[in-house]
């Protein structure tokens, strides 16, 4: 038999698993969860991963049912949670977070991290990784392994039904728990909450109760449900099982029983369950409720005493007329009256019902005898006044009293509820009719009726009654005197000692309480030692407190006591004039002796003082402190200034405080460390570069090695706070050296001279870095440089920026710069006052008017007998250089180095084709490091390697006429072209004086061919058609053309081809100077 209930729990396991991670319907899942707990096998046997039995041992073993019942539905809680985070697991669409579990999480706390075993089950589905926040799945783990967690959650639900069924006593085999915890044996006195038949053991033990899994795999829809066996009774027994709740919500009443999803549904679930269409033909049947239900109901529903609908026990309001669970219609109060016993206590907050041991309400955590909360009238209800003594029900009456269980406090009748816990009125016992005279009560003196004798009065009556008045009498007095500004302490004192007359204590102690404060200074002022110590002697009550007083008046005679002091002794006395002397006189020697331990050993100054502050330490100390203050404050406030630091002062913590509170050092040890600095022998220091040192660092080492930086130019030692450095560098040198460099460059240099003196850095061409350089340059000049160098340093950098502005113009007379807005050619320079032309640059003559600049030149070159002379030395001084950025003009040739920096703006460019010269290129696949510059093929840097004849030829095929015959007047053998030497580190401008050669029109060979390519460049000849193979295979390569070859194409076609892709893809230079 075993092994056939085995077989048939694997084969639900099986199927059921199969069904929650893949796609199997929610009632076939919840059809195999029936079957799985329906299996009579037990705990330990039955579940193979969760360890049940273990769990409901922990959790649910109590020596009370009662208790037990409610440990289980705590751990059935807790498994529902815990199946949820399963079937969020195994679902398809799982949560975004669903790797961590927090321990914050106030669901969680509640429940599961509230239960013996509740972790374990996490690290079964995989939440094995401690955090400090939580569990979450390990780091390696991507993705959560579903076919374990699904058999573990369905081993969850599985438990999580067995304990629904054992908690409402519809469980088919309570036996295997009854094993395991005892107390489930107990049985109420009312039985149970159920309309369900037992089944007989016999049935349970023979009839086969489940189908197969090929019966099971024929029908899903069905599959898991009971089969109906012969024997009626086993069947109705298992179908007709339920509880009072709904299995769904656990909350309202079962209104009606599905026999196709097994479900025990109240009227909304049932409505909102079989909405769904795939659930909408389910047949139902209506629940009743039976004989046996409605009288043991009390425990699980309430009535409404207003409607009288039978409620669930967990409703506050009514679900028929809304009213609240104790509010009271008629006669019905006293037809379901609330029950009060030992066991049982219902909160008078939330009206639940709690259990006899607990002290707070489960729903609203009040106390057990805390009260209602008042409600808010919406306007004040006049309370009756209680009429006289002999009436009927009054403190007259004997009969109308009644004593609270819980405070013993004596009501009246007409009160239901106790006047002080505002507990009710336990349920009067019946007692025998009294018979009330017929006639209304205002008739009653009038009867010749013998009046009965007055009862004697409760003493605990007048007792409760005085206390009661002298309460309120006191209330009403502490009131008024808050109103006048007295405290509550002066209220009661002066109530006791006033006595009980007219006088209000307000007023008594407006008009007495002086002069008894008074009373008691001259009392402790006049007492003596002597006289103490002999009155203590009579009492017998002395203590070494007094005597230590007695001693203190002795050695120092009378004490002189301030009110506020008499104030506070009488009234911690409690009115009692000797007891607040001596409580004075304690008091001030308490202070007395707490000033001499902060070394004021002066007793008649602390007493004086102490008088003076009424008694207050903190402003005795203050007055005490005063005179020893008055030199530093005299100090602080002269005009004389702040003596030097002593570093050599041999009281070393006097230094280390002044250099604390001068230099606000950050800690005591930092002062100690700058003084043993300032100590050293070997390190001159001085006492602000130490500080500052400190300030920035406690390591000594790193101290000293800001303290002595060596400057890269002085070669000097110097602090850290004496050196500078430029934002573009990390080069430091000290402030002399600093300041005279910069004086130097900016009297003497360019302003892109402007650099760090030992890196020479930044690169003031890239236009990028230079605004952002010269404008945090410009705050560390105006600190150091003197005012006529800073002013320079401005005009520089302002005819820097004027530069850029195409209306600016050079004088070629003064190198002079200025903005010129006309539109006249010719204009006058403001400073040397000479005039020049604003398009060719050159000096203005009368002839130039009227005439545009190429006509003037060839006027003059046929007019001039110098321009004649000069012959093509002339021609190219006047083609000269032009700087591409500030457009300045240079009369020299541009042989021999490429290479030139403008004077004016310090520019580098190529004097052949005007590209810059710069060491970060922007051309792509450049592999050039270093300065360099992109020369075009028509560039003289490549074509002066050209013969004279290679460039003439070139000239030919072109058309264009050019010199070969000397000059007349020219000097014969000497070229006389001005061109920029460099002599003992300085620039120059001299005569070329090179030999001359025949047919190179009176030039030496290198000008005539600068000559030549002058030509060349003015009318834009080309000379790729001139190239040779190698030429042109390297031109190509060069300026990244692609050269590859084809396998049968000859050397023509392929340098044809080569010739044409070169010049139709690389145009010639766009800065080459052309003919305009």
């Amino acid at each position: 038999m075993a092994s056939t209930l085995s077989d048939q729990l694997e084969e639900v396991r099986c199927h059921a698993e199969a069904c929650l991670y893949s796609t199997g319907s929610v009632l076939e899942v919840r059809a195999g969860i029936s079957a799985m707990a329906n299996i009579p096998l037990p705990p330990s046997v039955k579940y193979r991963y969760i360890a049940a039995e273990t769990m409901i041992i922990e959790n649910g073993v109590n020596n009370i049912r009662k208790e037990t019942i409610g440990s289980l539905q705590r751990l059935s809680t807790a498994l529902n949670i815990l199946e949820k985070y399963g079937c969020n697991l195994t679902s398809s669409s799982r949560p975004k977070y669903w790797r961590a579990v927090k321990h914050n999480n106030p669901v969680f706390r509640a429940t599961v991290d509230a239960i013996q075993g509740g972790r374990a089950v996490l690290c079964l589905y995989g939440y094995s990784n401690q955090q400090p926040d939580g569990l979450s799945f390990p780091d390696e783990v991507v993705e959560p392994d579903i076919e374990k967690v699904a058999a573990v959650t369905l081993e969850v639900m599985s438990l999580r039904m067995e304990l629904d069924m054992l908690i409402k006593e519809a469980h088919p085999h309570p036996e295997f728990f009854e094993r395991i915890i005892p107390s489930l044996n107990q049985k109420d006195d009312f039985g149970p909450i159920s309309d369900a038949v037992a089944i007989p053991s016999s049935l349970r033990e023979s009839q086969p109760l489940y189908m197969s899994l090929a019966s099971l795999s024929q029908s899903p829809t069905s599959a898991f449900l009971p089969v109906r066996t012969a024997n009626a009774s086993t069947s109705t027994s298992i179908s007709t099982r339920h509880t009072d709740n709904c299995t769904i919500c656990a909350i309202f009443p079962v209104a009606a029983h599905c026999n196709s999803c097994v479900q025990w549904l109240c009227t909304e679930c049932d409505r909102l369950y079989h909405s769904s269409a795939e659930r909408a033909n389910h047949h139902r049947t209506v629940v009743t409720s039976s004989k046996m239900r409605k009288n043991h109901s009390s425990l699980l529903s309430w009535h409404c005493t207003h409607c009288t609908r039978v409620n669930s026990n967990q409703d506050i309001l009514c679900e028929t007329c809304e009213r609240p669970r104790l509010a009271s219609s008629g006669s019905a109060k006293d037809e379901f009256p609330q029950p009060f016993t030992i066991t049982e206590w219902q909160c008078k907050s939330c009206t639940v019902v709690n259990a006899g041991s607990s002290i707070l309400c489960a729903v609203c955590e009040r106390p057990r005898l805390a009260t209602k909360p008042p409600a808010t009238p919406t306007r004040p209800t006049p309370t009756p006044n209680r009429p006289a003594a002999p009436v009927l029900g009054m403190p007259g009456d004997p009969d109308s009293q009644w004593m609270c269980q819980f405070c013993t406090y004596i009501n009246y009748t007409p009160a239901s509820v106790c006047e002080m816990c505002d507990l009710p009125r336990p349920e009067p016992t019946k007692m025998r009719v009294k018979l009330h005279p017929p006639s209304q009560v205002k008739k009653v003196p009038v009867l010749s009726v013998k009046p009965k004798d007055p009862p004697m009065e409760d003493p605990d009556l007048t007792r409760q009654k005085l206390m009661k008045e002298e309460g309120l009498k006191l209330i009403l007095l502490i009131r008024d005197g808050e109103k006048k500004g007295v405290s509550p302490e002066e209220v009661y004192t002066g109530m006791r000692v006033s006595g009980v007359g007219n006088i209000l204590p307000c007023d008594w102690l407006k008009a007495e309480l002086p002069h008894l404060l008074d009373q008691i200074c001259a009392t402790a002022t006049s007492s003596r030692a002597a006289d103490l110590k002999a009155g203590q002697n009579q009492n017998g009550t002395g203590t070494s407190e007094d005597t230590g007083v007695e001693e203190e008046q002795t050695r120092g005679g009378g004490v002189t006591l301030s009110r506020a002091e008499a104030k506070l002794a009488w009234l911690s006395a409690g009115g009692d004039t000797e007891r607040a002397v001596k409580q004075a006189l304690r008091d001030r020697h308490s202070k007395v002796k707490e000033l001499c331990s902060l070394g004021f050993t002066d007793e008649v100054r602390c007493q004086e003082v102490l008088r003076q502050s009424e008694g207050e330490v903190r402003g005795a100390l203050s007055l005490l402190q005063r005179p020893l203050m008055e030199p530093f404050h005299q100090r602080m406030w002269s005009d004389q200034p702040e003596p030097p630091i002593d570093i050599n002062h041999p009281d070393k913590q006097r230094v280390c405080r002044r250099l604390l509170a001068v230099y606000d050092l950050p800690s005591w040890g930092r002062c100690e460390l700058a003084l043993s600095l300032l100590q050293e022998r070997t390190a001159p220091y001085s006492l602000d570069d130490v500080v500052q040192a400190v300030r920035e660092s406690h390591d000594r080492d790193f101290i000293r090695r800001v303290l002595a930086k060596e400057c890269p130019i002085c070669l000097s030692d110097f602090p850290h706070s004496k050196m500078q450095s430029l934002t573009s560098c990390q080069c430091s040198v000290c402030c002399g050296c600093f300041q005279q460099h910069f004086t130097i460059a900016v009297r003497d240099k360019h302003i892109r001279d402007m650099v760090c003196p030992v890196c020479w850095e930044p690169d003031i061409n890239d236009p990028e870095h230079l605004n952002s350089y010269f404008s945090t340059l410009d705050i560390q000049l105006r600190e150091c440089l003197e005012p006529e160098v800073y002013d320079l340093f401005h005009k520089k950098l302002t005819e820097q920026a004027l530069i850029k502005d195409p209306k600016f113009l050079w004088c070629s007379h003064c190198s002079y710069g200025f903005i010129y807005d006309g539109d006249q050619l010719k204009v006058t320079c403001f400073q040397c006052r000479n005039s020049f032309c604003a398009q060719c640059k050159k000096p203005w003559e009368s002839q130039h008017g009227g005439l545009s600049c190429e006509r003037y030149q060839c006027w003059k070159r046929e007019n001039d007998p110098e321009y004649q002379r000069q012959g093509l030395a002339g021609y190219l001084r006047d083609n000269g250089i032009t700087c591409p950025n500030c457009r300045f003009q240079y009369a020299l040739s541009k042989g021999g180095c490429m290479h030139f920096s403008c004077s004016q703006c310090r520019y580098q460019f190529c004097s052949g084709c005007n590209n810059p010269f710069h060491t970060t290129c922007a051309v792509i696949h450049c592999s050039v490091t270093g300065l360099h510059a992109h020369h075009p093929r028509d560039c003289l840097f490549y074509l002066r390697d050209w013969e004279p004849g290679r460039l003439q030829a070139l000239l030919q095929n072109k058309g264009v006429e050019f010199n070969t015959d000397t000059p007349p007047g020219t000097q014969a053998g000497l070229c006389g072209v001005i061109e920029q030497k460099d002599e003992s580190g300085q620039q120059t401008d001299s005569a070329c004086g090179a030999q001359t050669q025949p047919g190179h029109a009176g030039l030496c060979e290198k000008h005539y061919r600068e000559y030549l390519v002058s030509l060349i460049n003015s009318h834009s000849i080309d000379p790729a058609p001139l190239f040779n193979a190698n030429e042109l295979v390297l031109a190509c390569r060069r300026y990244q053309v692609d050269d590859a070859r084809g396998e049968l194409e000859d050397d023509v076609t392929y340098y044809t081809r080569i010739l044409e892709k070169l010049i139709d893809e690389v145009p010639l230079g766009d800065k080459v100077p052309r003919k305009k």
